[in-house]
């Protein structure tokens, strides 16, 4: 928790983490916030690779074991193993020597962060955009996404 709450203030981790578990529960994930927060570089040039390999439904999918593996198994993204094990569950091949080359990918992904940094003000994640234009920051509740697409 000194991670979120050097990021984010005590006050705020202390509503935050109830309200995202609560959240997940209600999507059947259950987060547990235990483990080890470091770079997580790496998985992000993964779910890059996903997309480059699989387009959208591979990343998603990379994604969603990446998020596994952190949120509810409490595994390190920092560690290639945990990252290998998301994209060999995911369906992604190959990976191994991907990840063992810290360039590949790495250009691309810091492209990306500087492209969206500079066009939406993202500064972390998660963040939506919605229709290239309409941005959500941060972890919203169901109604905010509502309300987006009813203006749209």
């Amino acid at each position: 928790m000194e991670h979120y709450e050097s990021k984010f203030g005590a006050a705020t981790v202390r509503g935050m983490i109830p309200r995202m578990k609560a959240v997940a529960e209600e999507h059947g994930i259950r987060m547990n916030y235990g483990g080890y927060v470091g770079n997580t570089f790496d998985s992000h040039r993964l779910i890059w690779k996903a997309r480059e390999e699989g387009g959208s439904e591979l990343q998603d999918k990379v994604v969603e074991e990446v998020f596994l593996a952190y949120f509810t198994e409490n595994k390190s993204l920092g560690e290639r193993s945990v990252l290998e094990e998301c994209a060999s569950r995911a369906g992604l091949a190959e990976s191994g020597a991907f990840l063992s080359d810290p360039e590949s990918g790495a250009r691309e992904v810091r492209d990306e962060m500087r492209e969206y940094g500079r066009a939406f003000r993202c500064t972390g994640v998660p963040m939506f955009v919605v229709d290239g234009k309409h941005k959500l920051s941060g972890a919203q509740e169901r109604d905010a996404f509502l309300r987006l697409f009813g203006k749209l």
